[in-house]
């Protein structure tokens, strides 16, 4: 059943049904290819990764910075103009290096590269789904509580801009608009969230609608 975060909703309402739902266990099939692991770009249509024949074994680690407000928001970040997804609507977050201890502390040392975040300000909650990618990463998100009283940096290597959205925005199923685009003769679907002038889709808007269905679903 889709159920939509009323504005109004405390940060407290949702921090609670994190806590309850999520849990910091990695999942194995972060490391292990033949484990099963069934979010990504296709998982609207599984079948398409055999057509398109592109695997995803990097692995890697985003945060999701839920902004401890009276309404909370989430923080996330514009992409300058790399190779690496230009201009695109993020989570701040990259490859896991050896010498993390695990893919939450890789997650906090990357926000912290790219924007700055304290890790004395980041509660990690838990992880979602694992998240494949096109672009062959096997992304695990971090979905941890942000004191509001941050302070950012931006590496403007990285990073144009950084911004915050209502959380009862992302988490309202009305707003997850469902596209398609084709990819090398592929019918790809994404989802797309609209923010203003902010465009939200791809990989970004897939994880922010599993942390719907993580937390408000069910």
């Amino acid at each position: 059943m889709d159920v939509a975060l009323p504005i109004g909703k405390t940060s407290h309402d949702f921090f609670r049904r994190a806590r309850a739902r999520l849990t910091l266990n990695v999942p194995a099939a972060l490391d292990d290819h033949a484990a099963p692991a069934t979010r990504g770009d296709l998982d609207l249509d599984p079948s398409l990764w055999e057509r398109a024949g592109v695997k995803a074994t990097r692995p890697a680690a985003v945060l999701i910075p839920v902004v401890d407000r009276p309404e909370p928001t989430v923080l996330l970040t514009l992409r300058t103009e790399l190779p690496s997804h230009p201009g695109q609507i993020a989570f701040p977050g990259g490859k896991i290096d050896p010498h993390d201890r695990t893919p939450a502390d890789a997650a906090l040392r990357e926000a912290g590269e790219e924007i700055g975040l304290a890790p004395a300000l980041i509660e990690p909650i838990g992880y979602l789904d694992l998240y494949l990618t096109f672009s062959g990463y096997r992304i695990l998100p971090t979905v941890a509580r942000l004191r509001p009283d941050y302070q950012l940096v931006l590496c403007e290597a990285e990073v144009a801009d950084a911004f915050e959205v209502p959380l009862s925005f992302l988490m309202d199923a009305q707003n997850h608009a469902l596209h398609s685009r084709d990819w090398k003769g592929i019918e790809r679907k994404y989802y797309a969230m609209p923010f203003g002038e902010r465009y939200i889709w791809g990989v970004t808007a897939g994880i922010l609608r599993n942390l719907y269905e993580r937390i408000y679903q069910g």
